[in-house]
């Protein structure tokens, strides 16, 4: 279990982020055609996941933003964003904000928050993700991660970049 805050009230995940160097746990994400997405979609590529509560919030916005803006100059990278959202939200966001050089990826019929140990499990964000980055390598090994302790606050987008 980690803690993070959200406006600085402490809230629990329910487990903690994968370690760098072990293999990425499989999931399956629901895109914004309701067809699946899963982590062998991604091999051969290094993958940024971008990991958050709602896109219908500033700073969650602001990460893709941010990542799609930055993927586009990078070789062989994708970043697929991930969250609760329903994939309906994901593509009326993308879609009013010009989004293209990100994936969306909707955990809400999947066990992706427990597998990767960031579904919040009490405080008023209970069943939505806690904003987090994990860096992937090509072979899907875990090379990068940080969970944001203050919800509120944006990722480090340079240590991510970097560790690609």
């Amino acid at each position: 279990m980690s803690t993070v805050t959200l406006k600085g009230n402490p809230f629990n995940t329910v487990g903690a982020l994968p370690s760098v160097g072990e293999s990425a746990a499989d999931f399956r994400l629901v895109k914004t055609d309701l067809s699946e997405t899963t982590l062998a979609d991604y091999k051969g590529s290094r993958l940024v996941l971008n990991i958050f509560p709602s896109v219908d919030t500033p700073t969650c916005a602001m990460s893709v933003r941010k990542f799609n803006e930055q993927v586009s100059k990078l070789e062989n990278t994708k970043v697929l964003c991930v969250s609760a959202d329903l994939p309906f939200a994901a593509a009326r966001f993308c879609g009013a904000e010009g989004i293209e050089n990100v994936a969306t990826g909707s955990s809400f019929r999947s066990n992706f928050g427990t597998d990767y140990g960031v579904e919040f499990v009490d405080g008023p964000l209970t069943g939505l993700l806690s904003r987090s980055v994990v860096v992937l390598d090509e072979n899907g090994k875990v090379i990068y991660t940080e969970q944001v302790t203050e919800t509120a606050d944006e990722p480090d987008y340079d240590a991510a970049i970097a560790a690609l």
